[in-house]
């Protein structure tokens, strides 16, 4: 008997450990996802349709993705310098499971640098005149919910760059956390964007200095019409770009032929108030024709010559332009052009009803934008003498301070006690003079601007690389464990990138970037310069660096 019971109570254990462990397992199943399969690609998976004709993409981690979706015609050959035309339309299903061309621009270099490699790893592929592609990462297609649309403008001036251009860039993780639609576009850059050639090729030419910015326009146009495919809602898109791509938001809502197009905007580490002169940009277009060895009667044989070759030409007389005439050139004389047609002369923002005047708009920089001392770790140790001496020569993108150095340096001094000299060094190169200048001049329209600063240092190259420019990107789009060489991944960067992306979110859908867990943040005024600084314990500061600005 004493046997048999026993034996019940081994049947019994057994039974017992067995379900613990089939609980367990199923736990472990649950706790797990990525056990199951993460890439679906098929004959009818992912199929969307567009104007043109259906698409086939592919899904991700539940997140649908299509790449390299032609929105415009090949820009190269008769159709170089000319306003962007509409894609032909495909019977087949065209295969948008691989990145686009990257625009035309000069690639030599690039990767020269091995820190300044590893630490942004840019993505290139490709690069050709057949540029005009976008990117979607959506979670649901045609499904009838209107979902926010962000379209993002990568920066690289107006020269270099892509879409895709870092990991941060990634519209994955904010689709998936915001249901939102995502979508970032290659467009025409540098000389073959825009070459002014109006002054001496007459009317055919009468948009060139312009194209690459109707490019973004098209792709805008492409969002109105196609989007509503994918998910998303074409009357509520934010645009949103940094550094260049920044100054391409602020362009964009200034272009009347946007109008419509664009409901929110979002201009990081970099702006700009106006577009460069046409007096300007016409001179250049002289000296390239001169620099090609053409009269005006040959100017369309600029169409011909290989883009590579172009653009070494375009920049040599540019050059030779601006040592002629003493005048430097915005943006290195290839950028957005007050062509009076495309886009107006003068000041954007000036009219309170004007063009854009319903549109918020959410503008940051970074604390230390042009951070040097990354590799150069005796800058770590530089006197506040040795750092004056240094702004004297130069400060950042401007020119050296000369004898104002002092002045200046100690007006960020006062503003910023517990900075180092190299610290204050690199708040001085870094300043918000462009920020506040745009957040001043649209603040006179009815809809509310934001005003963000963002001061958050990842622990990596011994704390040196500070707040540098670009770094903000991947906490916007929920991208801190992504981008690991920017952040260096985990929670304390995860943390702020919740806050930050939830704000992003809230801006997209209402205006306002309220409703999360960053303090409440009120709208940017000119008397008061409310400014979010955001950092591991965000704070609101009224305009906290006004007196050491101005000192500049």
């Amino acid at each position: 008997m004493k046997n048999v019971r026993q034996f019940l109570l081994l049947i019994v254990l057994s039974v017992v450990g067995y379900s613990c462990i089939q609980i367990n397992k199923e736990k472990a199943d649950a706790s797990n996802p990525l056990d199951e399969q993460q890439l679906f690609i098929g004959d009818d998976i992912a199929i969307a349709n567009t104007k043109y004709g259906k698409v086939q993409g592919f899904m991700l981690r539940g997140i649908f993705n299509y790449r390299g979706i032609p929105y415009g015609a090949n820009t190269g050959g008769a159709n170089r310098f000319m306003p962007p035309r509409e894609p032909e339309s495909w019977d087949d299903v065209y295969p948008a499971v691989w990145w686009g061309n990257s625009a035309p621009q000069l690639m030599e270099g690039r990767y020269a640098n091995a820190y300044s490699s590893f630490v942004d790893h840019w993505n290139y592929d490709d690069v050709s005149e057949d540029c005009l592609k976008l990117n979607i990462w959506t979670p649901a297609l045609a499904d009838g919910k209107k979902r926010p649309v962000m379209v993002w403008l990568h920066g690289g001036g107006y020269t270099n760059g892509n879409g895709i251009e870092q990991d941060g860039y990634s519209g994955e993780n904010l689709s998936r956390k915001g249901d939102i639609v995502f979508v970032s576009i290659n467009h025409r850059l540098g000389p073959i964007g825009f070459s002014d050639l109006s002054g001496v090729g007459g009317e055919k030419y009468a948009s060139s200095g312009n194209v690459g910015a109707l490019d973004m326009v098209a792709a805008l146009k492409w969002v109105k019409e196609n989007i509503a495919n994918f998910g998303g809602d074409p009357d509520n898109v934010t645009i949103m770009g940094q550094s260049g791509g920044g100054a391409k938001v602020c362009v964009l809502m200034a272009m009347p032929e946007a109008k419509g197009l664009i409901h929110k905007a979002v201009p990081l580490s970099g702006s700009t108030i106006q577009a460069m002169e046409q007096e300007y940009s016409r001179k250049v277009g002289e000296y390239i024709l001169k620099e090609a060895g053409l009269k005006p009667n040959e100017i369309d044989k600029l169409q011909e010559i290989p883009w590579e070759e172009y653009i070494n030409i375009a920049n040599r007389a540019s050059q030779k332009y601006a040592s002629e005439s003493g005048v430097t050139g915005f943006r290195g004389s290839f950028g957005p052009v007050a062509d009076g047609i495309n886009i107006p002369a003068g000041k954007f923002y000036t009219d309170p009803d004007g063009l854009s005047s319903d549109v918020p708009m959410l503008i940051s920089s970074t604390f230390h934008e042009w951070s040097m001392s990354r590799t150069m770790p005796e800058l770590e140790n530089i006197t506040k003498e040795k750092a004056i001496e240094s702004l004297k020569e130069r400060a950042g993108f401007r020119g050296g301070l000369g004898e104002k150095a002092r002045e200046v340096y100690e007006a960020y001094e006062k503003a910023f006690p517990e900075a180092k000299p190299i610290e204050i060094m690199t708040l001085v190169s870094s300043n918000r003079k462009s920020v506040i200048e745009t957040a001043s001049a649209k603040a006179i329209q009815k809809a509310p601007v934001y005003v963000a600063w963002f001061g958050w240092q990842p622990p990596l190259f011994n704390n040196r690389m500070r707040a540098f420019h670009c770094l903000d990107i991947s906490f916007w789009y929920y991208n801190t464990d992504l981008m690991l060489t920017h952040s260096g991944g985990g929670k304390r960067p995860r943390a702020l990138s919740e806050k930050m992306s939830d704000a992003l979110l809230n801006f997209m859908r209402t205006g306002d970037p309220n409703g999360g867990e960053l303090p409440q943040w009120p709208a940017y005024s000119i008397d008061n310069g409310e400014t979010m600084i955001l950092n591991d314990t965000s704070e609101v500061k009224n305009d906290p660096d006004r007196e050491a600005r101005a000192a500049l």
